[in-house]
C-alpha cells in the first residue's frame, strides 16, 4: 500500500496482539517518539488514532510498532461495489477454545489438590498429566507476549503471568523429579495461607493451572463485554439502507447505496428506510427518526421539508432529492463522531496510562523483595515462593485499563441511540463543572418559525374575514411574517383566494386587490397612507402586542383598518419542561438573544427564565460568555445557528442543536440530533452519569490493587485465588461499565411534541 505523505495525515490503525493497557502504553510512547507524530492508542477498541506530517508514511508506523513488538494493520479498503459481503470471522473462538480446554483439564487438578479423599495413589503424576497442556497451551498467548516483551526489554501484565505460572509449575517438577512430592501415597491439604516446611513435598500444580483458567476466563468474559460495549456505535453503522430504488429517465431502478449521487430522485415507499438525506421532492408522510434521534413521536414532512437517512417512512409514498449522500450524511458524521469520541482519552485515563506504564516493573520488584522477606525471616523457600507468586499475579492490571475506555464505549455508544453525541472525553470533565448554561433564544428555546398568534378584529369585522383577506394577500409574499398569517389562513379558512395588482413596500408592508376589495397589510403607518388610522381598540391591541414582545400588523379594506394580527416566534412546547430540569441539574439558566428586550422577556418568562440577556449582536455572543466566565462561572452555552458557531467554541461546554446549521455543530462539544432542549438535561446527566463510572472503576482498580498487594506479600492469599481475585476485577470493571447500557432518559412530561423543523433566520423589521 503507498503510504499518504501529504502533510497533517491522519489514520487509525488496527493493533494486534495488546493484553493490557501497559501494552496500550507502550505503542502509544513508541509511536509518539516520531517527530510530529502525534498516537493516541485505546486498549478497549485496539486502534490507534495517529496524526502524523510530511516525510512520515505509513510503512513507518507500522515498523514502529512492529519493533515494539506487536502488529499494526490500516483500515482495509471498501468493498468493491455488488460484491458479496464476507462473513465475519468469530474473533473469540481462538480463545474460547483455550478457555474451554483450560477448565476442563484444571478442574481436576484443582478438585483432587482441595480435597484429600481424592487424592489416591499417584494421583500428583495424573495432577501433571492434566496441568501441563493448561499451562503450556491455555497459556501459550501470556508465555509468547512474555518472550517478546522481554527481547524489547519491556515487561507487561503478560510477564507477570507468564512468570508466576512457570515458576509455579517450575516448582513442582522440581518437588516431584528432585524432591519428596513423587513418591506413592503423598498427600497435602489445601490451604489458604502459607505454611512453613521445606518444600521439597509441596506442589503447586493447582495454582499453575487454576491460575490460567481463571485469566482467561476473565480475558475472555473481557472481550466478550467489550464487544458488547462496542455494539451501540456498530448497531449505528448498520442503520442505513442497503440500496435503493432512484428515478432516472422517468423510471424507478433499484441501485446499490453506494450508486446513489447528490440531486438524484429517489423513491421511499411507507415502511421503508430512507436511503440518504435529501429533501422531500413530492408526497407527504410522518417519519419516524426514533432510531437516529431518540424522538418518540413522528415528524410529519411534505415538499421543501428536510429528511435524514436511516429514518423510516411511516406514512405515505415520498419522492426525495438526495442533498448528501455517503460519508456527509447525518448518519455518517453521527458514527464518525462517536467513534472519535470512543478513541480519545480523558485526563484521568492518561494518569491511569502512565501509572500502568511503570507498575509491572514495581510490582517484579516488589515480587523479589517479598521472597527476599520470607526467605530472610525463616520461611520456607515454598512459603517465600508461593507469596512471590501471589503477587506477581495479583497486580496485573488489567482493569486499570479497562476502566476508561469500556465506560466510553458505553456511554458514547448509547448516548447515540439516544441522539446525543459526545465528541470526546475531555468534554465529560467538562459537565461536572458547569454551573451556568446560556441558552439561545431563536430555534433553541424557541422553534424559529413565525406563527399567528391572534386576530383582533375592529367593532362588527368578522375575524375569520380579515384573516381570510389578509391570508390571501400575504400568500403572495416570501417574508417569514407573510408565510405564517398565509399559512394560519390557509388553516383556518380554506383554500386562500387570488390576488390582482399585488405591490410590496419594502419595510412598511403589501397591498392588493382580491375579490373586488383593495386591501393593506402591513405597518399602521402604510394604511396611515391611505387615510386608515386605527381605532381606539385596535390601538390598545397593538401596544399591548408590543408590550409583549410580539410583532403586530395591521389589515384594513374598502378604505378602514379592520384588525390587527399579532405574530410571534413560539416558544417549543417542551422548553419550560427543559429549563426546569436543567435547574434541577444545578444549573443557572441564562436567556441571551439578538431579539429586543421586551420580547426577550415574554419568552424568559413563559419558560422559567429569570436572567436575560438582549440585544446582543451575533458577533458579540462569545463575548458575553466570556464576561460571564470572568465573572467566576463554568458555562455552558446551547445554541443552533452560525451566529452561535463562537459562543459555543468559547464556552467550557458547548451543545449545539442537531437541527440547527453545521458551522455549530463542528464548534461544540456536544451534539442533541433532535431539536428539543429537554434533551441538553439528558445530555449532561449522560455526561455526568459516564464520569462517574469511569472515576468508581479507577477507583475499584486502583483499591484492589493496593489492597491486595499487602495480603499476598504477607501469604493470605494463593496464586489462585490471586489469579480469580485478578480475573474478577476486570470482569467487575466491564460489567460496571455496561450498566450504563440501561441509561434512560427523564419520561416525557405533557409537553410533549413532535420535533421541531430547522429553525429559519429571525424576520426582519416590516
Amino acid at each position: 500500500m503507498s503510504a499518504d505523505t501529504a502533510p497533517d495525515s491522519r489514520i487509525e490503525l488496527s493493533i494486534g496482539g495488546m493484553t493490557c493497557a501497559s501494552c496500550a502504553a507502550r505503542v502509544e510512547k513508541r509511536l509518539n517518539k516520531i517527530d510530529g507524530v502525534t498516537a493516541t492508542v485505546n486498549y478497549a477498541t485496539e486502534k490507534a488514532r495517529v496524526e502524523y506530517p510530511a516525510g512520515v508514511t505509513l510503512d513507518d508506523l507500522i515498523a514502529t510498532v512492529e519493533k515494539a513488538g506487536y502488529t499494526a494493520e490500516p483500515p482495509p479498503p471498501p468493498e468493491p461495489e455488488g460484491a458479496p459481503a464476507a462473513p465475519a470471522p468469530d474473533e473469540l473462538a481462538p480463545l474460547r477454545n483455550r478457555l474451554v480446554t483450560a477448565v476442563v483439564l484444571a478442574v481436576p487438578v484443582i478438585a483432587m489438590a482441595m480435597v484429600p479423599a481424592l487424592q489416591f495413589t499417584n494421583w500428583q503424576w495424573l495432577s501433571l498429566t492434566l496441568a501441563a497442556p493448561v499451562v503450556v497451551y491455555g497459556g501459550w498467548p501470556f508465555h509468547r507476549a512474555a518472550w517478546t516483551n522481554l527481547r524489547h526489554g519491556a515487561a507487561t501484565m503478560d510477564t507477570l503471568v507468564s512468570v508466576g505460572t512457570l515458576a509455579a509449575f517450575g516448582w513442582s517438577l522440581w518437588a516431584l523429579f528432585l524432591g519428596d512430592a513423587g513418591e506413592p501415597g503423598m498427600r497435602h491439604g489445601f490451604e489458604f495461607t502459607m505454611t512453613r516446611s521445606d518444600g521439597s513435598s509441596n506442589i503447586y500444580l493447582e495454582a499453575a493451572a487454576g491460575v490460567v483458567a481463571f485469566i482467561l476466563a476473565g480475558r475472555y468474559f473481557e472481550a466478550r463485554s467489550k464487544r458488547r460495549a462496542g455494539s451501540a456505535l456498530r448497531a449505528l453503522l448498520e442503520l442505513g439502507a442497503k440500496d435503493v430504488a432512484v428515478v432516472r429517465n422517468g423510471r424507478e431502478q433499484r441501485v446499490p447505496i453506494d450508486a446513489l449521487a447528490v440531486g438524484d430522485v429517489f423513491v421511499v415507499r411507507p415502511g421503508e428506510k430512507i436511503a440518504t438525506d435529501g429533501v422531500v421532492a413530492e408526497g407527504s408522510s410522518a417519519v419516524d427518526a426514533s432510531l437516529l434521534t431518540g424522538e418518540s413521536v413522528p415528524a410529519e414532512v411534505g415538499p421543501g421539508d428536510a429528511v435524514a437517512g436511516a429514518t423510516v417512512n411511516a406514512g405515505g409514498r415520498l419522492l426525495v432529492r438526495a442533498t448528501r449522500v455517503g460519508a456527509d450524511t447525518q448518519l455518517a458524521q453521527m458514527a464518525r463522531l462517536v467513534e472519535d469520541a470512543q478513541n480519545g482519552k480523558a485526563r484521568v485515563q492518561r494518569l491511569a496510562d502512565r501509572i500502568s506504564g511503570v507498575f509491572v516493573p514495581v510490582v517484579i520488584a516488589l515480587a523479589v523483595a517479598t521472597l527476599g522477606f520470607w526467605l530472610g525471616t525463616g520461611g520456607s523457600v515454598a512459603a517465600a515462593f508461593t507469596a512471590a507468586v501471589a503477587v506477581l499475579i495479583i497486580a496485573c492490571p488489567c482493569a486499570l485499563g479497562l476502566a476508561t475506555p469500556t465506560a466510553l464505549l458505553v456511554g458514547t455508544g448509547r448516548g447515540a441511540q439516544l441522539g446525543i453525541l459526545i465528541k470526546g472525553p475531555e468534554v465529560l470533565e467538562s459537565t461536572r463543572r458547569i454551573d451556568t448554561v446560556v441558552l439561545d433564544k431563536t430555534g433553541t428555546v424557541t422553534t424559529g418559525t413565525m406563527a399567528l398568534i391572534d386576530v383582533v378584529p375592529a367593532e362588527g369585522v368578522d375575524a375569520d374575514e380579515a384573516l381570510r383577506l389578509a391570508g390571501a394577500l400575504e400568500d403572495a409574499s416570501e417574508h417569514p411574517i407573510a408565510r405564517a398569517v398565509a399559512r394560519a389562513a390557509a388553516e383556518r379558512t380554506g383554500p386562500l383566494a387570488p390576488v390582482a395588482d399585488f405591490q410590496a413596500i419594502d419595510g412598511l408592508g403589501v397591498q392588493g386587490v382580491i375579490n373586488g376589495h383593495g386591501v393593506i397589510v402591513g405597518r399602521p403607518a402604510l394604511l396611515a397612507e391611505w387615510s386608515q388610522h386605527l381605532p381606539p381598540e385596535l390601538e390598545r391591541a397593538m401596544t399591548a402586542a408590543r408590550a409583549a414582545g410580539r410583532t403586530a400588523v395591521a389589515v384594513g379594506w374598502d378604505g378602514a383598518a379592520r384588525a390587527i394580527l399579532t405574530v410571534a416566534d413560539q416558544v417549543k412546547p417542551t422548553s419550560a419542561e427543559a429549563v426546569a430540569r436543567l435547574r434541577a441539574l444545578g444549573l443557572r439558566p441564562v436567556l441571551l438573544t439578538g431579539d429586543n428586550e421586551a420580547v426577550a422577556r415574554a419568552v424568559a418568562a413563559e419558560v422559567g427564565i429569570e436572567e436575560v440577556i438582549a440585544d446582543v449582536l451575533p458577533q458579540e455572543k462569545a463575548d458575553v460568555v466570556a464576561r460571564l466566565q470572568a465573572e467566576g462561572r463554568t458555562v455552558a452555552m446551547v445554541g443552533d445557528g452560525v451566529n452561535d458557531a463562537a459562543a459555543l467554541a468559547r464556552a467550557d461546554l458547548g451543545l449545539a442543536m442537531g437541527t440547527g446549521t453545521d458551522a455549530a455543530i463542528e464548534a461544540s462539544d456536544l451534539t442533541l440530533v433532535r431539536g428539543d432542549l429537554r434533551a441538553a438535561a439528558d445530555a449532561i446527566r449522560l455526561s455526568r452519569r459516564t464520569l462517574g463510572t469511569i472515576k468508581g472503576n479507577l477507583f475499584w482498580a486502583f483499591a484492589y490493587n493496593v489492597a491486595a498487594l499487602p495480603l499476598a506479600a504477607t501469604g493470605l492469599l494463593t496464586p489462585m485465588i490471586a489469579g480469580a481475585a485478578m480475573a474478577f476485577s476486570s470482569v467487575f470493571v466491564v460489567s460496571n461499565s455496561l450498566r450504563l447500557r440501561r441509561f434512560a432518559p427523564l419520561a416525557d412530561g405533557p409537553g410533549a411534541a413532535a420535533p421541531a423543523r430547522a429553525p429559519e433566520r429571525e424576520p426582519a423589521a416590516r
